[in-house]
């Protein structure tokens, strides 16, 4: 086995700032776009206070961002705004990744980009995000041979790596691509020294089963993974991956929200989950649901998981008709 060219850095190792873009475009959130303006900029003022966010937004819809940070009490100083066009908000499967060579430098990796393989079009403009960024940077960039999102990649600082099998050997995404092939890969670009894979996730996720819905680390030994009642149509599923992991790492049950459906929407269920939380330095900021109970469970897990760490909940209620939360909508930049 020849020795990795990059290492993925844990989410929860020293970061430098957070990515963002901005919701502007109108054919997003079409039913509650007002509210989820307003839920967005909540959640971008919450990181400022902790570190830089690098934000980018067209320069027609900066003027009414900054409006809303405002409002939301943002720390304006510590936002950075770039005029780039994107599609779409989700900047965790659009972005870079940030790596690390083997000599320590660093470098961006750009997995090429199809929306999840090719549902919403157009993704041309999200697709060149990672290059842009490396530019700015100054960093070279590589694009990779495969398919793929930052929602479909979970590493702790072993390289131990959690994914899914309905992501990545997805057809829509990597025709015949095997388990080794996609290994092989992880291995030459993040790093990976083992890869655990979990056959699939919530039925009702566009993302055919993004990892950062399902299972997460919280440091280098433990995994939270979301597991709900037993009437839960995904129980199955997801009683099956927590089991999985449970022969590997220690394994702790994260609360699930109740079902939400959605009136008048285009899915019967909308894919809600605690597990799409996102480690900043010093906070963890966790979607919420407006479930009393639930809500407040899953907070005082990750406070007893993340006790060095501020917990933050954040309105996801408007968020998550799109299909993600906060994990989905950033990206960290690591030191």
């Amino acid at each position: 086995m020849s020795d990795p060219t990059f290492r993925l850095p844990a989410e929860y190792e020293p970061q430098s700032s957070i990515w963002l873009t901005w919701p502007g475009a109108p054919h997003t959130w079409k039913h509650c776009r007002a509210e989820l303006e307003v839920s967005y900029a909540a959640f971008a003022a919450a990181i400022s206070h902790f570190q830089p966010v690098e934000l980018i937004c067209r320069a027609a819809w900066q003027a009414k961002a900054k409006r809303l940070l405002n409002r939301a009490k943002a720390d304006l100083a510590c936002i950075t705004f770039h005029d780039w066009p994107s599609n779409d908000a989700w900047c965790r499967d659009h972005g870079p990744l940030f790596v690390k060579t083997a000599e320590g430098s660093p470098a961006v990796l750009d997995f090429p980009y199809n929306a999840w393989g090719g549902k919403f079009p157009p993704w041309d403009d999200d697709d060149a995000i990672p290059k842009r960024v490396a530019d700015l940077r100054g960093l070279p960039c590589h694009r990779l041979p495969i398919f793929g999102e930052g929602g479909a990649i979970e590493i702790n600082r072993q390289g131990v790596m959690l994914t899914t099998e309905s992501v990545w050997l997805n057809p829509n995404r990597n025709p015949g691509l095997t388990q080794a092939d996609a290994e092989a890969v992880f291995r030459q670009y993040l790093g990976a020294t083992e890869v655990i894979w979990l056959p699939s996730g919530m039925a009702a996720d566009d993302t055919d089963g993004h990892i950062d819905t399902l299972s997460r680390f919280v440091n280098d030994s433990t995994v939270v993974s979301v597991l709900p009642e037993e009437n839960d149509p995904d129980y199955p599923v997801l009683r099956d991956n927590f089991d999985r992991l449970s022969e590997r790492f220690e394994v702790v049950a994260l609360p699930h929200p109740r079902t939400i459906v959605p009136d008048g929407w285009d899915e019967e269920v909308l894919p809600a989950t605690y597990a799409n939380f996102l480690i900043l330095n010093q906070a963890v900021l966790i979607p919420a649901y407006r479930q009393a109970g639930r809500d407040e469970d899953a907070l005082h897990l990750l406070h007893e998981l993340f006790p060095d760490r501020k917990i933050l909940p954040v309105d996801c209620t408007d968020i998550i008709w799109e299909g993600g939360a906060v994990h989905c909508l950033s990206m960290q930049e690591t030191n």
